[in-house]
């Protein structure tokens, strides 16, 4: 989820024109021309399965980095805010093994900051840590349509159900929790807690960013208000990563094949071996990019272009005649330098629990400061006097 840019609605028509004005907006950070506003703020947030894969570092984390730099870049004066959490109260919709969430939950934290995210630029949180966006969920739920959560797809596929599954049905209603039904709500309370009005996400989860929007413009209409600044979906472009072993499908740390992914802790010895092991194809001839008939190959290209930040274009030239094997090596070359720094960050981190727990601390306070003035606005706006 897993991740917000807020940016007033005029500001966007000058710095994006080349973009559709529309709420939906396709705009790369790596683009020479991507420019901050002044007063924006970037808010994303990943869930806690514990030490990050390459999926997470190319998915989602090497754009906090590179916002993160970007910002700690920029004019001072430009007051440009970056909060990045980790979403462990997301993670309770599904089963889990609690004892290993506690510890999932601390690896996550510990590898965002391995991975180049500055907690003295950066705000880093766990969601847990900011009651406030359990409360206003409980408001802003107040404001949300049955109906609207009904047709959201990933309740759905959560709980193994087909796409056109209805709440309504038995056994959607015998599957289904309360909060894997309502967590949109919660995502929704992410975002207009700390008063982004514009969230990076995937376009797996562009959806929930229309039920935000749509929850905001409810409230402020029943309240009568224009309290929230409607949010911005920013779809960034993402490395979709998938398994070394079954390239259908994405890496997972789940996956029950240890060589089916790469983690930021691996050793240099641990990734050549799984590359070298990687699933290909029989086709001969020249190395091609083709995502549906050689998704083996394609996923290797992939991960080298998000490793050397080159295009998928101009990779695929560079290795056309290389063989398989070589670029197997290649990909693990380049990937052992990416991660060199972020696997030795994380291992300073993850044994030093006291420092760890400083962070988390005092980035729970500096966004409990922003959330928990959202509340009280909120509250007094739907009569709550004690606020």
């Amino acid at each position: 989820m897993l991740r917000s840019v807020a940016i007033k609605k005029h500001t966007l028509k000058v710095l994006f024109k080349k973009y559709s004005t529309s709420t939906v907006q396709t705009v790369s950070i790596t683009d020479p021309n991507f420019q901050l506003p002044k007063n924006s703020t970037i808010l994303s947030g990943i869930q806690p399965t514990g030490t990050f894969h390459l999926g997470n570092y190319f998915g989602a984390i090497k754009s906090w980095h590179d916002l993160n730099t970007i910002v700690k870049s920029s004019n001072s004066e430009d007051n440009n805010q970056l909060y990045f959490f980790v979403a462990d109260l997301h993670s309770l919709t599904v089963p889990q093994d609690y004892e290993a969430l506690r510890k999932q939950r601390i690896e996550a934290f510990a590898s965002i900051i391995a991975c180049g995210i500055d907690p003295q630029q950066s705000t880093v949180y766990y969601q847990s840590n900011i009651p406030e966006i359990a409360s206003l969920q409980w408001v802003l739920s107040c404001f949300t349509s049955m109906g609207y959560l009904n047709r959201m797809t990933q309740w759905k596929s959560k709980a193994n159900l087909k796409d056109n599954a209805n709440v309504s049905d038995n056994n959607a209603l015998g599957k289904v929790k309360l909060g894997l039904f309502g967590y949109p709500v919660l995502m929704a309370s992410d975002v207009l807690a700390l008063r982004a009005t514009h969230v990076p996400v995937g376009q797996d989860q562009s959806q929930h960013l229309e039920l935000t929007r749509e929850v905001a413009e409810s409230f402020n209409k029943t309240v009568q208000s224009p309290f929230f600044e409607l949010p911005n979906t920013l779809l960034t472009p993402t490395k979709k990563i998938l398994s070394l072993k079954n390239p259908e499908k994405k890496m997972s740390k789940s996956d029950k094949e240890p060589l089916s992914k790469i983690f930021i802790t691996d050793t240099k010895d641990e990734i050549v071996k799984k590359f070298k092991k990687a699933t290909t194809d029989s086709v001969d001839g020249k190395i091609t990019f083709d995502p549906i008939g050689r998704p083996g190959i394609s996923n290797l290209i992939s991960i080298l272009a998000a490793a050397t930040n080159e295009s998928l274009e101009r990779v695929t030239k560079s290795v056309e005649d290389l063989s398989k094997q070589d670029l197997k090596l290649l990909v693990a070359e380049k990937v052992i330098q990416e991660l060199d720094e972020p696997a030795r960050k994380y291992y300073e981190l993850i044994n030093n629990s006291e420092y760890l727990d400083k962070l988390s601390k005092e980035g729970a306070e500096k966004a409990r400061i922003v959330a928990n003035k959202t509340l009280k606005d909120v509250m007094k706006l739907v009569g709550m006097g004690h606020y």
